[in-house]
């Protein structure tokens, strides 16, 4: 196999840059590498003789971001531009790589180390010549594992796809390639690019008039209630019904005794318009659950759907709701992703949210708008709730929560609904109303008590976020940890001593599989370690395989919970274990994975994402300690599709029902996400929780996948997980098909 070209020819760009400003010695110390605090923008030129042709550009960046994006500019003979820019998202104290070519003509270079305020330190930074058919590889690699349009082909047949799209766009299919290759190494953040995102994506994929429907479906009632609303924010929700494609629709409007008499004009103005639109004028104030149940009592459909006075629907939201009614049979509940818009009309902040998602639901309202509801179900749990305004609606989805068939929830993944953000909403702002918070509290309690269960609910992170703390059983079941090791007493020690000096579960043992250790000072260490009453030794005296060594250790578990843990691993706080099995108790769940971090504190395991990277990888990598996340999903409980082996629980009765870890085909790779899918299909919730934090030193032990057979090994584990999960690696549903299978950040796809 050819390999990367090492000759005088590569570049150490670090000994060939210079400042594009000058900067004293003493004011380069004074600013801590922070550029910008002394008003320079951190630029470097390199000026040196380059040959055209392919390199590879490697850069290790030290700095504070956690994530943090560089660009290197060519100048080709016109100056720098951005259409000559190549960016690198870096991850601190990692080498990052990308294949760029370089044009005939090519004077200059210029590189950019941060492109936001922090301080930078530049340790590694080169451009290594490649040969013209290992790049185009090393390319198509990254575009079937990476790129949307090529996933599920292979290296050669992504070549071939170069080449087919560059002759029906009539372009050199070296254009097409470089093209696909840079949008990898893009982020789209939800701001900037989601207008972006609004003409490329979501305009091309609207319905046609032609395809609307008429009357032929379900009757939907839309309860709208009303108090003292803005008059052009109020003729502009009612317009939106106005303007549905679907026809077969109840506007019912309850105004809760407004003061303001332009209201009661525009309702009447509206009822007299059109006989679909009804409306009761509440003599009292009775806020909104009284007022939405005035509007209940209006009612005549099949369903019900949530409108607030000040927002608007897409035209095409009843539409798409009444296709998916028409899919899935007796449908009890559907919601759609929604954005805000503001007073000009503006829309911004798309949320793109999972699919049915019980345990993010206990942590917070992710469902909101736009939510439909069968009218009976409604009615069976006696409509709103007084006593818990502010969170009403997520009130009555909990009650409706035991009548549901998660068969028969629908999430439509598409924006369909606009929440008005201006001054005073909670959509502007989440801590805008204080009173949700407690309400949201109250409701979690009632649904709690009146289901007769074995938890709590305090404040989470994040306003308007809760954590349920599930109590252990009357007698807490033991709990097997498992933890495989070869050598490695650096790594190996801490680990097992915070393990048994900060774990405030009562009962574990611990067993460490020693896979053939011959260092002296390991074994030593085992030796010691062995009288204690919790640890116990077992060997494992055949070559490494992840899945088999955990399989021995689960056959020498005496505890009913089995905990797969590596051995660079290392607990940040002494509730860990009790968080975790709390959950693993729970006869719904089925594995169950904590926060991970790097020893920089920056994120290495917020749950696993199906398809991101071709298989699978982990959700907010890199980002910081103290960040929330995508709409807090870093900081609440939630049922993922999986979650890393190197800190997970089970039941061992479950792991045992699934057949295990697949020794066969995943002996090192996939297999923990192998396993929490198979434990899902048996019918069994994943959950993550963010209140089990450990550090993990991520691979340490058993180092890269760098060497021939390695990555051999790795594409066969690979091409297994697509064979066998292809249809849910391509759509996770506990992610969003309009998020990036690029980045492990959230951002648009």
């Amino acid at each position: 196999m050819v390999k990367f070209i090492k000759s005088i020819f590569s570049i150490n760009l670090t000994r060939h840059l210079t400042p594009v400003a000058e900067v004293t010695v003493e004011n380069f110390e004074k600013s801590g590498f922070n550029w910008r605090s002394l008003g320079i923008d951190p630029q470097f030129l390199l000026r040196k003789r380059l040959f055209a042709g392919w390199y590879m550009f490697e850069l290790r960046l030290l700095h504070n971001r956690g994530t943090a994006s560089s660009n290197l500019y060519v100048d080709s003979g016109d100056g720098f531009s951005e259409d000559e820019c190549f960016s690198l998202n870096c991850n601190s104290d990692r080498i990052v790589k990308r294949v760029l070519f370089l044009p005939s003509g090519a004077r200059a270079l210029r590189f950019d180390p941060l492109n936001e305020q922090g301080l930078f330190s530049v340790e590694h930074l080169q451009l290594i010549p490649l040969l013209p058919r290992f790049a185009h590889d090393l390319m198509a690699k990254r575009l079937v594992a990476r790129h949307p349009k090529y996933r599920k082909l292979n290296k050669r047949e992504a070549l071939v796809r170069w080449r087919a799209d560059a002759a029906e766009q009539t372009c050199h299919w070296l254009d097409v390639a470089l093209h696909h290759y840079g949008e990898t190494f893009s982020r789209k953040c939800r701001g900037v690019d989601y207008q972006d995102w609004i003409e490329r994506v979501e305009r091309p994929q609207l319905p046609v008039e032609q395809n609307a429907i008429g009357t032929g479906g379900p009757l939907i009632s839309i309860i709208l209630p009303t108090y003292n609303t803005e008059d052009g924010f109020l003729r502009a929700c009612i317009d939106s019904v106005l303007e549905q494609t679907y026809s077969n629709w109840q506007l019912c409007i309850a105004d809760d005794a407004s003061s303001h008499p332009q209201v009661r004009e525009c309702l009447l103005s509206y009822e007299a318009l059109d006989p679909r639109i009804r409306v009761v004028f509440r003599r009292d104030n009775g806020h909104i659950s009284a007022a939405s149940n005035s509007a209940l009592e209006l009612a005549q459909g099949d369903y019900i759907a949530l409108l607030d006075h000040d927002d608007t629907l897409s035209p095409y939201a009843l539409q798409r709701v009444v296709e998916e009614i028409g899919n899935v049979k007796d449908a009890q509940l559907i919601y759609t992703d929604e954005d805000k818009i503001d007073r000009s009309g503006h829309r911004f902040d798309p949320h793109f949210k999972p699919d049915w998602n019980p345990d993010l639901l206990f942590s917070n309202n992710y469902i909101c708008h736009f939510t439909v509801l069968r009218a009976d179900l409604i009615r069976k749990v006696g409509g709103w709730h007084s006593g818990v305004e502010g969170a009403q609606d997520h009130d009555l989805l909990l009650r409706c929560l035991p009548h549901l068939d998660s068969n028969k929830v629908v999430h439509i993944p598409e924006i369909l609904y606009h929440w008005r953000a201006i001054e005073g909403s909670t959509a502007l702002a989440c801590d805008e109303k204080s009173y949700t918070s407690k309400a949201g509290l109250r409701s979690l309690s009632n649904y709690l008590e009146s289901e007769k269960l074995n938890a709590k609910v305090e404040r989470g992170f994040v306003p308007n976020t809760y954590r349920v703390q599930w109590n252990l059983p009357e007698k807490p079941p033991l709990v097997s940890l498992l933890v495989p090791t070869r050598d490695r007493y650096d790594i190996l020690q801490p680990c097992v001593d915070k393990i048994l000096s900060l774990t405030d579960y009562p009962n574990f043992e611990l067993l460490i599989l020693d896979n053939q250790s011959s260092c002296q000072k390991t074994l030593q260490y085992l030796n010691k370690i062995s009288v204690n009453e919790k640890v116990r030794i077992c060997r494992w005296d055949y070559p490494f395989n992840y899945s088999a060594i955990n399989n021995f250790g689960v056959t020498q578990a005496k505890g009913e919970i089995i905990g797969l843990i590596n051995n660079d691993i290392e607990p940040i706080s002494a509730g860990w274990l009790t968080e975790m099995v709390s959950q693993a108790c729970r006869e719904e769940i089925g594995c169950v994975g904590a926060k991970l971090y790097y020893p920089n504190d920056t994120v290495q395991h917020g749950g696993v994402i199906l398809g991101i990277g071709g298989v699978a990888n982990h959700a907010h990598k890199h980002f910081g300690r103290r960040e929330h996340g995508y709409f807090a999903r870093l900081s609440v409980v939630q049922n993922l599709s999986a979650v890393t082996g190197a800190c997970l629980l089970l039941r061992k009765s479950l792991f045992e029902q699934v057949g295990g870890l697949d020794e066969e085909n995943l002996p090192v790779a996939f297999n923990d996400v192998d396993l929490c899918l198979k434990v899902m299909e048996k019918g069994y919730r994943n959950l993550w929780t963010p209140y089990a934090e450990l550090y993990h030193h991520e691979s340490v032990s058993r180092g890269a996948d760098d060497t021939f057979s390695k990555k051999r090994r790795m594409a066969g584990e690979t091409s297994f997980m697509r064979k066998r999960w292809g249809s849910l690696l391509d759509r996770d549903p506990a992610y969003n098909p309009n998020l990036t299978l690029s980045h492990e950040d959230f951002s648009l796809g």
